[in-house]
């Protein structure tokens, strides 16, 4: 089942809602909004929960960042090794 809908009013440069609305394709440019508004809400709450870590363990360094990246790239190679060994 949905969420309930509400209509809003937004404004925003025609640029970016013509090439929206090229781009929100069968379903629609209200959807689109809709979800890229979720990715940002997501991304909002994500920063929110790292500043907190941050105050709460100390900044990450750049190298921990990187180290991170590398594991996720290598399981991801790993992953896509994996699927093409099993097809």
């Amino acid at each position: 089942m949905s969420e309930p809908t509400g209509k809003y009013s937004i404004t925003m440069p025609r640029d970016i809602a013509e090439a929206a609305r090229a781009r929100s394709g069968p379903s629609g440019l209200s959807a689109y909004v809709a979800a890229a508004v979720a990715r940002q809400i997501e991304r909002d709450n994500l920063n929110e929960l790292i500043a907190v870590a941050e105050a709460e363990h100390g900044a990450i360094t750049d190298e921990e960042i990187q180290a991170l990246r590398d594991q996720l790239h290598q399981a991801h190679q790993e992953q896509t090794r994996g699927g093409a060994d099993a097809a």
